[in-house]
């Protein structure tokens, strides 16, 4: 079986061209809230990512389904309860990391009402979904209950001299450098033993990327040694996710911006391999039946993905 384009794409990506996993007529869909806490389980083949000791593990999903997040929580949940200190990484604004940091200094009851205050899930590209909302309350309950666990917003450039540090990259160069930056910074603000990033899958590739005649290197290049660096992109059996696309008729022109009148957010179809029958895990390596992807190190399988909508 071929891994097809829509387990290689993220937002950014299906933004400026129509993907084949999405379909042009959103459904209406609200995904349930889920903030009761629950028990910790760690996905099935972690142990062999574990075994090669990296200090990043990238997640690299397709945003707007409940699953992934889920996913990276279980994960994050469970090496804590090992007694791990983490780090958990998520493609939300750095320019909103010092709000994080601060809400995650409130009570489990303050909490969620300090980031919908703070515009925190503004976005409608599915970044800001509710189960990512999920996410950040759950570890934030976990984190006062005594768990190491801490966050970092990421994404783009942090202010106006990492802008300037970077502006040389070609292409999509200096938004992935700002990635890999600020969450190298966050990385050595503390001893931790696992950095856990949630993002877009096309950041998380080890190979460069060549887009609109530029080449630049995606922000999984950019964290250090390919040795201390696990790669997982997600695979799917199918189902729907929130994602935002060019509505039909409209067509990208090079140098010519997109604006929102020109995208149409919404729970679309999404298209995934034909259905494992096995729940979540991780497999590092090829997984029988599937063309291996050497863009990443291995994959992390969600089964039957549904949709999340933002959480605002």
């Amino acid at each position: 079986m071929k891994i097809g384009p829509a387990a290689i794409m993220c937002t950014t990506v299906l933004m400026t061209s129509a993907s084949a996993s999405l379909n042009a007529s959103p459904s209406k869909y609200r995904a349930p809230i889920h903030h009761k806490a629950r028990e910790c389980r760690m996905p099935l083949g972690w142990d062999t990512v574990a075994a090669r000791k990296p200090q990043f593990v990238i997640f690299g999903e397709v945003h707007g389904t409940r699953q992934a997040p889920d996913f990276v929580g279980d994960v994050a949940c469970a090496l804590a309860a090992r007694g791990e200190r983490i780090l958990v990484a998520i493609e939300h604004s750095a320019t909103e990391n010092a709000i994080l940091q601060k809400a995650w200094n409130l009570s489990d009851a303050q909490f969620p009402g300090a980031l919908e205050r703070s515009g925190w899930s503004g976005s409608n590209d599915g970044t800001s979904s509710e189960a990512m909302s999920n996410l950040l309350v759950r570890l934030h309950q976990l984190a006062n209950r005594g768990q190491s666990i801490d966050m970092v917003a990421f994404n783009g450039a942090r202010d106006e001299a990492q802008s300037r540090q970077f502006s040389n990259l070609p292409g999509q160069g200096p938004h992935e450098a700002a990635q890999a930056d600020n969450i190298l910074i966050a990385a050595k603000a503390r001893s931790y033993d696992r950095v856990l990033v949630l993002v877009g899958n096309a950041h998380a590739r080890k190979r460069p990327i060549a887009r609109a005649g530029a080449s630049y290197e995606p922000m999984a290049m950019r964290l250090g040694s390919p040795s201390n660096i696990a790669t997982l992109n997600m695979l799917t059996a199918g189902g729907t996710a929130w994602n935002c696309v060019l509505k039909p008729g409209v067509t990208p022109n090079p140098g010519v911006a997109i604006t929102p009148k020109d995208i149409a957010c919404g729970s679309y179809p999404f298209r995934g391999l034909a259905d494992l029958h096995r729940p979540a895990f991780i497999k590092l390596g090829a997984l029988p039946g599937v063309e291996t992807d050497p863009d990443y190190d291995g994959i992390f399988w969600l089964g039957k993905v549904s949709t999340s909508p933002p959480s605002n």
